[in-house]
């Protein structure tokens, strides 16, 4: 089994946070197996929209899975004293990347929401970095 690595932090409205993940040889490869958000504050009605890209800048509260620049995605809602607590929905691609990646809210409000992420390291051979490295240029053209 490959180890598993995990990264954790506090974003508010459009803010973005840098993982560093590249090496200089490309020769490990990540994917993420668990995306989970969870609220600052439970006693306010509001909406988080959280989402993984491949480049930064991407503070956006428009959901399009069709970008092939985009990783994952998580949307969470508080309703204040509702007995359901928090709904939330996580998308993610099992896509393997070796550059850095990037956690940015694009949420309504500015309220504050936790994020936590692992990520799956995976040896690569000399090929499969130089594929990762190519597709994430041509990602980002």
């Amino acid at each position: 089994m490959n180890k598993i690595i995990s990264y954790r932090g506090l974003l508010a409205h459009t803010g973005e946070d840098k993982i560093l993940l590249s090496t200089k040889k490309g020769e490990k490869g990540y994917r993420i197996t668990k995306f989970e958000l969870f609220p600052k504050n439970f006693n306010v009605d509001d909406e988080y929209n959280m989402q993984i890209w491949k480049e930064p800048g991407q503070q956006t509260s428009q959901v399009d899975f069709s970008d092939n620049r985009l990783l994952a995605a998580g949307y969470v809602e508080t309703v204040a004293g509702a007995q359901e607590g928090v709904r939330s929905v996580i998308v993610f691609d099992q896509e393997i990347v070796n550059q850095d990646i990037y956690v940015a809210m694009g949420a309504q409000s500015g309220n504050a929401c936790n994020y936590y992420i692992e990520l799956e390291v995976i040896r690569l051979s000399e090929i499969e970095a130089t594929v990762a490295t190519l597709k994430d240029i041509r990602n980002n053209q």
